[in-house]
């Protein structure tokens, strides 16, 4: 099936668009690790069935040297033994984050004091955002039924120069 709207090639969207990978800058820019912020973004593109952005996370993430086994793993991180506790934490946070309305407590006290624990507060603020901001990547996507196979790792960012 083909993309019902190509959001590269209209005015409005590719100045939104622009706007929408300028602020993913800053979190690329934070102190969060670069490997933290793909599976995260990995994690919850899973979730949320976008094929295209799992596509481009899981090839920038193995462009930036990440392990296939890793990769093949985040579906099921709890019952993997590659990623750190940090990492767990994180992954954690990015699923309750992204199934707000599967949960009347939205993200555990529990979760959030596992990443209080590992993160310190401008790491924290970038998970936060990234989640916010993959949730949102992803509905645009899925939205317009993207699809995932083409991705080369950083073809957005030459798309939106």
């Amino acid at each position: 099936m083909d993309a019902r709207f190509n959001l590269f090639d209209n005015e409005i969207s590719v100045k939104f668009t622009k706007r929408f990978a300028n602020a993913g800058l800053v979190i690329q820019q934070s102190p969060l690790a670069k490997s933290t912020q793909e599976l995260v973004s990995l994690r919850a593109s899973q979730i949320n069935g976008c094929g295209w952005c799992i596509d481009m996370h899981t090839k920038e993430a193995e462009a930036a040297g990440e392990s296939a086994v890793r990769l093949h793993l985040v579906a099921a991180w709890r019952e993997s033994t590659v990623f750190t506790e940090a990492e767990r934490a994180a992954l954690a946070l990015a699923e309750e984050g992204t199934r707000l309305a599967d949960a009347h407590e939205g993200v555990s006290d529990e979760t959030w004091a596992e990443v209080r624990k590992h993160y310190d507060d401008d790491e924290i603020a970038a998970l936060v955002s990234l989640v916010a901001l993959i949730n949102a990547a992803n509905r645009l996507a899925v939205i317009v039924h993207q699809r995932g196979g083409s991705y080369e790792p950083g073809m957005f960012t030459a798309a939106l120069a």
